[in-house]
């Protein structure tokens, strides 16, 4: 999330401070703007609240809570945020901070009230905002109304210890690519045997439209944007009942969506893509191993409580789950990513950090990607052997795209960690309540190498893009890599 629409105000509050807390405050809005919310928590751990600008001290709460999955942080924070603070936002601020309030109410299935504080915020500045803006808000708010007729995520566990998931790795796309995915064994969407995809590069829970009538979803009235390649639109619908090994869920949300990329070649895949669960389901199972030895998911019936560990992971404004890892000694934050067939891919920013190295030992290639919407074709090197250090583990990755062209990473970031690089690791564990990853050797060959967390009156004022990202619910569709010279 870029937060430069706050710089203006923030630097004029700022040079009214002390010399003492201007440091920290410079360095607290650096890191706000960054998006760097590993940096931001140890700023904000290390400095004495009073050294703090007020107002930038609500607004780490409410960034940090929502960003590292700690709503009983960020709401009572937001609240006081819009409260007491908001003359200190500007328009899109005060979208966006609507928007991520409403998410973390979401997110703790408080749905009414989510509805309720957007409808507030929309109600105060509707004269102030353009029609599109306005149309986007009042989509969220018939979603939140929607769901609130529901009690979603009820979860049963079937044994008293917790749920196991089986699940096969499956070849996709042409065989020469060597391309798979994770689909889930033993799997059931109200009573009916169904094929899905585990993607924890997925922001949320996905359907195609034909599917979702064959399996009965009850519609939800609201329309999502859904991003793969291009923008599409869908709905929503909620399936009563998924049954994933012995775990049982219901009131489960999907976005519905015409699954095509317009590419026949591409499509000849989309079932594999059908239907996909991803990081919404994941944070409310709390904790989960993924064990690619024994090709199961395991989930304790017991979540864990907040340790106080230092959080490794941060969401992206999509819901993508990221965590930092090590590649050529470089630092870059990366998309975990089992919805990604191949091992993954470094974009542009990384390319031009690593030029003359990446031109002298890569290979020049290109890649077709295909999403929803369509086909994108990107010029790349493939590397060989490269060091990935990540989750407290090393491996050495066979081979890594690196894309030339810019803009084309998915999430947003620099690097992106496919199914078969999670995969040479024995297991990968998430705990989505200190929001920690952590991955754990599958030979004695992995070298151990513990990782460093890295360090209602309104004044109208010119809209920003920031509140866009927020108002797309993004997910990815088909992915498989169709890679040509």
């Amino acid at each position: 999330m870029n937060l430069k629409s706050i710089l203006t105000a923030l630097f004029i509050l700022i040079c009214a401070a002390t010399a003492t807390a201007r440091s920290a405050n410079d360095r607290i809005a650096d890191a706000m703007n960054r998006s760097d919310w590993f940096e931001l928590e140890s700023i904000i751990d290390e400095t004495p609240k009073d050294s703090i600008m007020d107002f930038l001290e609500v607004f780490a709460r409410c960034l940090l809570g929502n960003r590292l999955n700690r709503p009983d942080i960020s709401l009572p924070a937001f609240e006081e945020l819009l409260s007491t603070q908001s003359e200190n936002l500007d328009l899109g601020n005060l979208v966006n901070s609507g928007m991520m309030y409403a998410l973390d109410l979401n997110h703790t299935e408080r749905n009414a009230e989510a509805a309720a504080v957007l409808t507030s915020i929309l109600t105060s500045i509707r004269p102030h905002l353009d029609a599109a803006t306005c149309s986007s808000i009042e989509r969220l708010i018939s979603l939140y109304s929607g769901l609130s007729r529901y009690k979603p995520y009820g979860i049963a566990f079937a044994d008293s210890t917790g749920a196991s998931i089986p699940f096969s790795v499956n070849p996709v796309g042409p065989s020469d690519k060597n391309s798979v995915l994770m689909h889930l064994d033993n799997s059931f969407i109200n009573g009916r045997e169904a094929r899905i995809c585990f993607d924890t590069g997925a922001g949320a829970n996905i359907i195609s439209d034909s599917l979702a009538t064959v399996y009965g979803l009850e519609p939800v009235d609201a329309l999502a944007n859904v991003r793969g390649v291009s923008l599409a639109e869908g709905s929503y619908a909620v399936a009563r009942q998924l049954r994933l090994g012995n775990l049982t869920l219901t009131d489960v949300p999907f976005i519905v969506v015409n699954i095509t990329s317009n590419n026949a070649e591409a499509d000849r895949y989309i079932a594999d893509f059908s239907i996909i669960v991803g990081s919404d389901l994941m944070l409310r199972l709390k904790e989960l191993t993924i064990d690619f030895v024994n090709r199961r998911i395991d989930i304790p019936a017991q979540a864990p409580a907040r340790s106080g560990t230092k959080a490794n992971m941060c969401f992206s404004p999509t819901l993508n789950l990221l965590t930092q890892a090590d590649i050529l000694d470089n630092r870059v934050l990366a998309n975990i990513d089992t919805g990604d067939a191949s091992y993954g891919s470094l974009g542009n920013e990384f390319y031009e950090q690593h030029r003359t190295y990446i031109e002298a030992n890569g290979t020049p290639d290109s890649i077709r990607e295909a999403g929803i919407g369509g086909v994108h074709i990107s010029k790349t090197y493939k590397m060989p052997n490269l060091p990935l250090g990540i989750g407290g583990n090393m491996a050495v990755v066979p081979e890594m795209v690196v894309k030339t062209t810019p803009g084309t990473m998915s999430a947003g970031v620099p690097c992106n960690i496919g199914i078969k690089s999670l995969m040479l690791f024995g297991k990968v564990h998430f705990n989505m309540v200190d929001f920690v990853f952590t991955t754990m050797p599958q030979e004695a060959g992995h070298a151990k190498r513990p990782l460093a967390t890295p360090k209602f009156t309104f004044t109208p004022a010119p809209a920003t893009p920031l509140w866009q990202t927020f108002l797309n619910t993004t997910i990815e569709g088909t992915r498989e890599y169709l890679s040509r010279h």
